[in-house]
């Protein structure tokens, strides 16, 4: 392919067409700084707050009518655009999978002559922090169980009877599948998602020379427009979805964190504590914001890494690690030998986890899309385009893999071990409470109560860095990819994550923020599809 077929004009020197647009579009983006201190990039800046401050002041006004229509929404969206969510998922792996075979695979973010910034254990650190941090610990023993013993995705069934009875013939099986159908929504098609955003903002930032933010990636397609009102939608769009996204994984930090100071402590579990959480937990947030990104977030996510290792080698160690690891194995095979089959949207008559999980799912990476994708391409400057898309991809898929294999078969094995005492069972199985499932799961184990306190401190600090991370991201997109934009102005988006989490949280609980992440993650989806085909315009215009 020319450099003329892949949209880019071969460069003249340095003053080649991409840079000489660079400069335009910089002029474009430059905004006025404001009295309060806001270098305010319109119209991103005015339509993005100004939606969000409308959007509040409606759900904390009007909470029935935000309940009702927040109730409807989710289950419309995944049962109505479950085809689509699932084939542009499939399309990302596979993009990113060619990337690792293809002579583009060579190109290295910032230039030949660039290095990394980080280490592996930082950049791995930032990235898992920011990436999937309240995640795994909401869902680490949720989902296997669940999954086990509920939703019998791929038509496997359950190993339990309607009188509670186990059937000895379903219980391998419905091992297997239960952490085969969690992989799938923690492995290759999630971090597919996150590494086409990141390099997609750190192939045209750093090997380009342009902006740091979404519609730079369109240049290739769009030219000059990137700069104009086409830009400004692109980059309205990943506002809007990175901060609903970012609020569903707070309403959720802050749920899990509730139950367990409740579980440990007796504290209350009710909407109110959880307000009050979410309000002091962006409160520590905005402190690691005025420390900035390498004395707040670096160091609050390799903190949090080793915590997390910790608990996860405790798990291990005191579980049954036998049947851990013979179940990390069986669970990784079923993923690969059905992943076809999970990844198929026709004809599926498990719809219930392909609508109430897969579709939800791949909107809530979606959304977080522009967070996680903008983050991790900041501290990956230095990468050749392969190793960044088999670290990106590959390997954090399998730390995924361990981590729910080790949380999800030490629940799974005390269920079906001790189905009338298990703790697990009753609160995921018998009672839905989604919340409770780690701590109920370290309630079978030795020293619950260091362990549940460490656990609440992990959700914690998951909680600060994805508040940090969130605001960082999106006041980069709103000041027109400045990366040193005025504090006060980072300092605004914290505080609204945590506001629209709160209200979302008031007008309809996880339904609410399960039904906003769907309806940004909807049109974000197109922006990603166009996104490969930026891609490959810009990596076949790199000097080889």
């Amino acid at each position: 392919m020319t450099d003329e077929t892949a949209g880019i004009p071969e460069p003249e020197g340095p003053a080649d067409l991409i840079e000489t647009d660079y400069e335009i579009g910089q002029d474009n983006l430059e905004g006025s700084v404001g009295p309060l201190g806001f270098d305010i990039h319109n119209p991103v800046f005015m339509v993005s707050a100004l939606t969000i401050v409308v959007f509040v002041f409606y759900a904390l006004v009007f909470q029935e009518q935000a309940t009702a229509a927040f109730g409807a929404l989710r289950p419309w969206l995944t049962s109505t655009f479950n085809w689509f969510f699932l084939g542009a998922a499939n399309i990302f792996v596979l993009f990113c999978l060619v990337l690792i075979v293809s002579p583009w695979g060579a190109v290295r973010l910032g230039g030949r002559d660039a290095t990394p910034d980080y280490t592996y254990a930082g950049w791995f650190a930032m990235l898992f922090a920011a990436g999937m941090g309240i995640g795994l610990m909401f869902f680490g023993v949720l989902e296997p169980v669940y999954h086990m013993a509920v939703s019998e995705p791929l038509g496997v069934p359950s190993p339990f009877a309607e009188d509670g009875s186990i059937i000895a013939a379903n219980v391998d099986a419905a091992k297997r599948m239960g952490l085969a159908a969690t992989i799938f929504h923690w492995g290759l098609h999630p971090w597919a998602i996150y590494a086409i955003v990141a390099l997609a903002l750190a192939l045209f930032s750093f090997n380009k020379g342009l902006p740091l933010t979404i519609r730079s990636a369109f240049y290739p397609i769009f030219g000059e427009k990137v700069w104009g009102w086409t830009g400004h939608v692109i980059d309205t769009l990943a506002v809007f979805a990175t901060l609903f996204g970012l609020a569903t994984s707070l309403g959720f930090g802050a749920q899990q964190a509730n139950a367990g100071l409740e579980h440990v402590f007796g504290v209350p579990n009710n909407v109110e504590v959880q307000v009050l959480l979410i309000t002091l937990i962006t409160a520590i947030a905005l402190i690691s914001v005025l420390r900035g990104l390498d004395g707040g977030v670096k160091v609050l996510s390799e903190i949090n890494m080793g915590l997390a290792a910790l608990l996860l080698l405790f798990v291990l160690l005191v579980g049954p690690t036998l049947t851990i690891l013979s179940d990390f194995g069986a669970g990784l095979v079923t993923y690969v030998a059905d992943l076809a089959a999970f990844s198929n949207p026709i004809g599926r008559e498990d719809t219930s986890y392909m609508n109430g999980w897969t579709a939800f799912y791949w909107a809530w990476w979606i959304s977080w899309s522009p967070f996680v994708g903008m983050f991790i391409a900041r501290v990956s400057r230095g990468r050749t385009v392969r190793e960044f898309v088999i670290c990106v991809l590959i390997i954090p898929s399998l730390v995924c893999v361990l981590w729910m294999a080790v949380f999800g078969g030490t629940a799974i094995d005390q269920v079906l071990t001790d189905p009338a005492g298990s703790a697990v069972k009753a609160n995921v199985i018998d009672s839905y409470s989604p919340e409770m499932s780690l701590f109920a799961m370290l309630e079978g184990l030795p020293m619950s109560g260091l362990t549940s306190t460490l656990g609440i401190v992990l959700v914690i600090v998951f909680f600060v860095t994805s508040s940090d991370s969130g605001s960082l991201v999106i006041d980069t997109i709103t000041a027109g990819g400045k990366v040193d934009a005025p504090v006060p102005q980072r300092v605004f988006w914290c505080t609204f994550e945590g506001a629209v989490a709160i209200v979302l949280l008031l007008g309809g609980g996880l339904a609410a923020l399960q039904a906003m992440v769907i309806s940004t993650g909807l049109p974000f989806t197109i922006v990603l599809l166009m996104m490969c085909v930026a891609i490959a315009k810009g990596l076949a215009s790199e000097p080889r």
